[in-house]
């Protein structure tokens, strides 16, 4: 293993980090690093990192359309969750490290008191927080899978 798989390595466990606690764009930083990884390595790299590429794609497609069929089957609004991230949005700053987790629930919650009252609030409120796991979960395992791919990269170069 050299200096730069061991940067790599390092680079992939912050965007996983990132994904599950969303402070950092984790994908996004993961593909970065795996394109910075094609270009110093070079030549059949750049194979694997189509993989790695394809893998992080197929992720991200998944991870919106898959939770928001669920919450759409379920009666939530788009207008519900937009106000939930904008909530977890002031919370991040407002608590830090778990207040985006925080407002983004009070957000919802809120959202949904307000659309169907109170008592029909919850079911809403537990089918949007199921879909924000469901997306973390399908982004974190595609951000694993793509790791491992390059990890079977790294010992066949």
């Amino acid at each position: 293993m050299t200096w730069t798989d061991a940067l790599v390595a390092l680079l992939v466990a912050v965007g996983i980090v990132g994904i599950v606690v969303p402070v950092l764009p984790g994908t996004l930083l993961i593909g970065a690093t795996f394109l910075g990884w094609a270009v110093l390595t070079g030549g059949a790299a750049w194979g694997w990192f189509a993989a790695i590429a394809v893998i992080l794609v197929v992720g991200t497609v998944v991870q919106y359309a898959l939770p928001g069929q669920r919450l759409k089957a379920a009666g939530v609004p788009g207008r519900t969750l937009l106000l939930g991230g904008l909530a977890g949005v002031v919370g991040f700053f407002v608590i830090p490290f778990v207040g985006l987790f925080v407002g983004f629930v009070a957000g919802v919650y809120a959202a949904e008191v307000q659309r169907v009252g109170s008592v029909a609030a919850r079911p809403s409120t537990v089918a949007a927080l199921k879909a924000v796991a469901m997306s973390i979960a399908i982004e974190a395992t595609a951000a694993v899978v793509a790791s491992a791919v390059w990890f079977v990269a790294i010992f066949q170069l």
